[in-house]
This record gives structure tokens, C-alpha cells and sequence, in this order.
């Protein structure tokens, strides 16, 4: 629970994608904030929302945070806003996605008398960012600090020097009693501490050419969300391919969303698994604005 006097928390979980989605308010305002909310759970974190009291009915007052942006799970935010009247949007300006606020190093995130400030935190991604409350007793990593883990870096911008380099230097200078809040957990564990983590972390306790090459080596299989089975089916005629696609694309209604977030997960994927055969997938920009515009 919140230690900090007046502020409502909630720690929720997505089974498929061991996502965390965070949920926080001022009791007095009912200002709120949601971190990293997901596509499979929008309807339960809507519903948990309304019950709470939540007012979301002023653009000033509700504001989704994403801690990164990466193809292993598929955030609600795009869909959320067509259902929340005023809903505002935030993202690290390196994410490369499209957001109403793009945060950098030292924003702060105001909800009533609560804040939340922004340390860049790149590594397992260009936009990983961490969020750390005003009086410094909660820390949410996203995919940069894990419970005694972190964050893959063997694709999609992933550095291990600059993850040693964020962990160390903008996460494990917090106080020791900081709670840490990851994305992600796969073990069924909840919360740790900065002091914990500086202590007992396996990866992030080694000097950074020893973490550089366990990172190296770690051989992970591909997440659920981003992985491609090769079913053994050989994939030919890809200017054909291409153009089925790119005809699809385009003519997606853009009122369609859950369409369009899907269309849009599977072409980045496409492009990223078999860069040769769908190189020449373009993604409108249109559909960019309406799906990954979180």
C-alpha cells in the first residue's frame, strides 16, 4: 500500500504479458494517474476507475503514463482515450511514439497535491523512462529495474552499457527504502526496494563488463507478443504480400480501433521478424495518430 498520506494506489496485473498497470489518485481531488495500462485489461481498469470515484470527466484530471513503449504487450492507452472524454497522454520523447506530453529528464507529472517526476532510464529501450513520486517512497522502473532482474537488451534498442549506466545512476542513487514497481514480473513478486535491489540484485551487483556480458548471453526466447513461430511455412511472393497488407492498412477505418491497434502491432512485427520480405510495409500516418497516438 501507498505510504505517502492522501494518496489511493492500486497495483494491477495482465496474466498473459506478467504486465504491472498502476493506478494512482489524490483522495481529496480525485486527480489520478494510470501507468502502462493493457489492451487486455482496459475494461477491468475502466470499471475499477468509476468504482473508486474517479472523476474523468476534466482533461486536466486523467493522465495515462507509458513507461516504455515495446512490442511484448500492447498498451490500452489509444482505445482508452476514445472511451475517457478528455484523456490526456504521456510518453518519453524517445519512445518514437505519438502522445499528447512527450516527457524528458525532470518533468514533473502533478495530480492534486501528488507528483510524479521523470528520470530517462534508456537501455532496454530508447524511451524507457522511471517515475518517482514527489517524497521519493515509490519508484515505477518499467522494463529498466526488475525485481531482482531487468530488462532484456538484445533487440529493439536495447544497450547494456546505458541500462547499467540508467540503473545505476538515476535508480540506485534513491533513498534505500524506496519501494520499486516494475513493468513486469514473471515469479509473482509484487515490490522491492531501492536498498534491496543495490544489495541482492544478481545482474546489477557485478561491475558493468561483467553485466555487459551476462546480458550478452543471457539466450532468451522472443516475449508472447513479439515472438513468430516459423510454422515451417515458407513465406514467398513478398511484393504481393506487401501490397495485401498495405492495402488492408489503408483501408481500415480509423472509428475501428481495436482494428486498427492490431494491424498496427502485426505490421511492426512483420517489419521487425522478416525485415526482407516486408521491408516495404508502410504504415500510414493516419493510422500511427489514431493507434500508437497513446
Amino acid at each position: 500500500m501507498a505510504k505517502t498520506e492522501g494518496l489511493l494506489f492500486r497495483q494491477l496485473f495482465e496474466s498473459e504479458s506478467s504486465t504491472y498497470t498502476y493506478l494512482l489518485a489524490d483522495t481529496n481531488t480525485k486527480e489520478a494517474v494510470i501507468i502502462d495500462p493493457v489492451l487486455e485489461t482496459i475494461d477491468r481498469d475502466l470499471k475499477l476507475i468509476k468504482e473508486l470515484g474517479l472523476n474523468l470527466t476534466v482533461a486536466v484530471i486523467f493522465l495515462v503514463v507509458n513507461t516504455h513503449c515495446h512490442a511484448d504487450h500492447i498498451t490500452s492507452t489509444g482505445l482508452m482515450k476514445q472511451r475517457v472524454a478528455g484523456l490526456k497522454s504521456a510518453i518519453s520523447k524517445f519512445s518514437g511514439a505519438t502522445a499528447d506530453i512527450h516527457l524528458t529528464e525532470g518533468d514533473n507529472i502533478p495530480f492534486g497535491r501528488h507528483s510524479l517526476t521523470v528520470k530517462e532510464t534508456p537501455g532496454h529501450t530508447d524511451g524507457c523512462i522511471t517515475l518517482v513520486t514527489g517524497d521519493q517512497s515509490m519508484a515505477f522502473t518499467g522494463d529498466a529495474l526488475l525485481i531482482r532482474g531487468c530488462g532484456r537488451t538484445d533487440f529493439q534498442q536495447g544497450c547494456a552499457k546505458k541500462l547499467y549506466h540508467s540503473v545505476h545512476e538515476k535508480i540506485f542513487t534513491l533513498p534505500d527504502e524506496c519501494l520499486i514497481y516494475p513493468a513486469h514480473d514473471y515469479l509473482g513478486q509484487t515490490v522491492s526496494t531501492v536498498g534491496e535491489e543495490r544489495k541482492y540484485n544478481p545482474r546489477l551487483t557485478k561491475s558493468m563488463e561483467e553485466f555487459v556480458e551476462i546480458m550478452n548471453n543471457l539466450n532468451l526466447p522472443k516475449p508472447k507478443k513479439i515472438g513468430m513461430k516459423d510454422s515451417g511455412i515458407r513465406i514467398s511472393a513478398n511484393n504481393h504480400l506487401c501490397l495485401l497488407v498495405n492495402t488492408i492498412l489503408k483501408s481500415c477505418p480509423k472509428e475501428d480501433v481495436f482494428a486498427l491497434v492490431w494491424l498496427h502491432q502485426m505490421s511492426h512485427l512483420l517489419k521487425t521478424y522478416f525485415p526482407s520480405t516486408f521491408a516495404d510495409i508502410s504504415v500510414p500516418a493516419n493510422l500511427v495518430c489514431g493507434v500508437h497516438s497513446i
